[in-house]
């Protein structure tokens, strides 16, 4: 088995530092086909969601500046991920949600290689979201608090 997930942490909180970072991860992979995918975990990097969502707005606009559109995409995660036409509670939130702010940047690729090969692909954001729901808020904020117990126990 190869290892073909890269995960960088990046520090810094300032946007314009990290879109350097963001380029250099891209660029990184761009030149290694044994990296498969990326995350980018920025610990100290936009707290509040808004502010990371306008973000990913502007790292789009990099793929785009280097023409990298159709090549690499960005999924982004973060600790209060909330979709548009949703309350802050809602399960299907969680399908986001990370401890940190981060980047995943995926090969279009590899993405495409995966619908290929999935039964149903299209399907998989609807299972996630019914599966959320069945769990939900009180299970799905208790297995979240349980994520930093043992951060916080020592």
């Amino acid at each position: 088995m190869r290892n073909s997930i890269r995960f960088t942490v990046f520090e810094d909180s300032e946007p314009t530092n990290i879109l350097h970072a963001l380029s250099e991860e891209i660029t990184l992979l761009h030149n290694s086909q044994d990296i498969e995918t990326s995350f980018l975990i920025l610990p100290a990097g936009m707290p509040d969601f808004r502010d990371f969502n306008d973000f990913l707005d502007t790292a789009q606009s990099l793929i785009e500046l280097f023409d990298w559109e159709g090549i690499y995409q960005l999924v982004g995660f973060h600790p209060l991920y909330q979709f548009a036409d949703t309350e802050p509670d809602d399960p299907e939130n969680y399908t986001n949600r990370s401890p940190f702010p981060m980047l995943h940047i995926l090969r279009e690729s590899s993405v495409s290689d995966a619908v290929a090969t999935t039964h149903d692909a299209a399907l998989i954001p609807q299972r996630n979201i019914a599966t959320l729901d069945r769990l939900g808020t009180i299970a799905l904020k208790a297995r979240w608090r349980s994520c930093f117990a043992e951060h916080q126990a020592t």
